[in-house]
């Protein structure tokens, strides 16, 4: 999120308002973002869902959420009161014209009295569902302004290449590009936001973000929970169109980039496009080689059991769908040529944990008799917000001794305030037509270019080299062998709470 120009009024519609969604991450963020006085005087917004529902009720059960899953606790009942009276339901069915013509209806009415404002329509439903409520916008004219009005797009964006293809042509047709804003919310995280400023406003590191220095790097976002009540859809997409396509390869990009022009999205878009395009493609060998996939079985998860995958609801009884993936990706260009980039994902396994670790190469200077560790800078995602060096340092004492030591920076130890979730700040860049966090078009279909070997690998393969583990674990041993012989397993970031137990221990 950047700084933004003042804005008169907003016109907001929620497409699929009684999803999970727009109660548990829509709403919240709408309220916080009035709560702390960044919406516009004047807003409303539509809330469409094809469910009768009275509109006060509708209210009073999205309060309830926000009591539960907002990032402040419990709504003020004052700002709340003063919120919720501009939500608005509207019952109708997404394939029914009457539905846009009401909502047509509404948003006029709102804009007689507040004109000069945005409009922002909010795609919280299906996929099915996107061409459907795209060409009834085009069709009833309601987002006809390129400069003001906006379609907001979540994943899963496509199935594969052609998919992803064909929708952006439909979208295309029917919206501007800098109309159509894709959301990832990865993008709107405050430590992936900070590697941009890490990377390029600090002269320290930048220098050595490349092949002469950085040994390999590894991106992992490790997930504690299962597939949950998401059995249905997860099946018929797996770990690599769930996480790695969309989640991680953002995460790749940015690492990976190299310094844009200037702080503005098509420069940033283009090269974050960069770095897609110079991916060197698999083939089928090279799948089986350098891509892991497992799958969880039954196991234990914060001391309560976990069933396995293919006991979940409504996944096949026989399924081959991959919770896990670990992979080896190389760059071919001149900042990054020869070295490797190990990404990794999966579900139930031991923590929560979102981290990029840098693995400088070793010192050329051999003059000490201990052996030494090389440097390594940890991006910590979630769930702690941290950035950590590790180096050598000597042991105090009358000997030259040698041991790797941390120095590092967290969010909650110099910010005293509460960070703003990462859809706070997605949703006010699209109220102010701020695309710097968004997915281009192109930069969607390079990823699905990254990604589609393996695919088409495993479409032809459905089962070979399937590796099963545990609920509770770190994933497959075989995820670990793919580091090999660049490292012997991933980095794992021990939380603060066991860094303070094992220090007081040695005390």
């Amino acid at each position: 999120m950047i700084k933004h120009k003042k804005l008169e009024s907003a016109a907001i519609t929620i497409f699929g308002a009684k999803g999970d969604l727009t109660s548990r991450k829509l709403i919240p963020a709408f309220y916080n973002l009035y709560a702390d006085g960044h919406l516009p005087p004047a807003f409303a917004i539509f809330c469409v869902d094809f469910v009768q529902v009275d509109e006060q009720a509708y209210r009073n059960d999205l309060l309830t959420a926000d009591n539960e899953f907002s990032r402040s606790g419990k709504a003020d009942k004052d700002k709340w009161a003063a919120f919720s009276a501009n939500i608005f339901y509207i019952q109708g069915d997404f394939q029914q014209a009457k539905t846009y013509s009401t909502l047509k209806d509404k948003i006029k009415d709102f804009e007689a009295k507040h004109p000069k404002g945005s409009r922002m329509f909010y795609f919280a439903v299906a996929p099915r569902f996107i061409e459907i409520i795209g060409d009834a916008l085009c069709q009833a004219k309601l987002c006809s302004s390129d400069t003001n009005h906006r379609i907001v797009v979540e994943k899963p964006f496509g199935t594969d290449l052609d998919s992803a293809k064909k929708l952006n042509r439909y979208l295309g047709k029917r919206f501007k590009e800098k109309q159509i804003y894709h959301i990832d919310h990865y993008l709107g995280k405050e430590m992936v936001q900070n590697i941009m400023a890490f990377r390029f406003a600090n002269y320290v590191f930048e220098p050595l973000w490349n092949k002469d220095y950085i040994d390999h790097i590894e991106i992992s976002v490790a997930e504690e929970v299962s597939v949950g009540k998401r059995g249905g859809y997860y099946d018929s997409a797996g770990a690599l169109r769930d996480m790695i396509q969309n989640h991680l390869l953002q995460l790749f990009c940015i690492i990976a980039m190299d310094c844009p022009k200037e702080y503005e999205a098509e420069a940033i878009r283009d090269a974050k496009v960069k770095v897609l395009k110079h991916v060197r493609q698999l083939t089928t060998e090279q799948v089986f080689k350098n891509v892991v996939r497992g799958q969880y079985t039954a196991g234990e998860i914060g001391g309560q059991p976990q069933v396995g995958y293919r006991q979940e609801a409504q996944v096949a009884p026989d399924s081959s769908t991959e919770t896990f993936v670990a992979m080896k990706l190389l760059i071919d260009s001149d900042r990054w040529k020869g070295v490797p980039f190990f990404l990794r994902t999966g579900k139930s396994m031991q923590r929560q944990s979102s981290v990029i670790t840098i693995q400088f190469k070793a010192s050329p200077h051999k003059i000490f008799k201990d052996d030494i560790e090389a440097n390594k800078l940890i991006i910590s995602v979630q769930p702690e917000l941290e950035i950590g060096l590790f180096f050598e340092s000597k042991v105090p004492g009358l000997q030259m001794k040698l041991l790797p030591v941390e120095m590092d920076f967290m969010y909650k130890d110099n910010y005293t305030h509460s960070l703003p979730e990462a859809y706070e700040a997605l949703l006010l860049d699209v109220l102010h037509g701020e695309a710097t966090s968004f997915m281009r078009t192109d930069q969607i279909e390079y990823a699905w270019k990254v990604v589609m070997p393996i695919l088409n690998a495993w479409k032809k393969y459905p089962r070979k080299h399937l590796q099963l583990y545990p609920a509770g674990s770190w994933g497959p041993a075989a995820a670990d062998r793919l580091l090999k012989p660049y490292a012997k397993e991933w980095f794992k970031l021990t939380p603060r709470k066991e860094v303070s137990q094992n220090i007081a221990s040695i005390e």
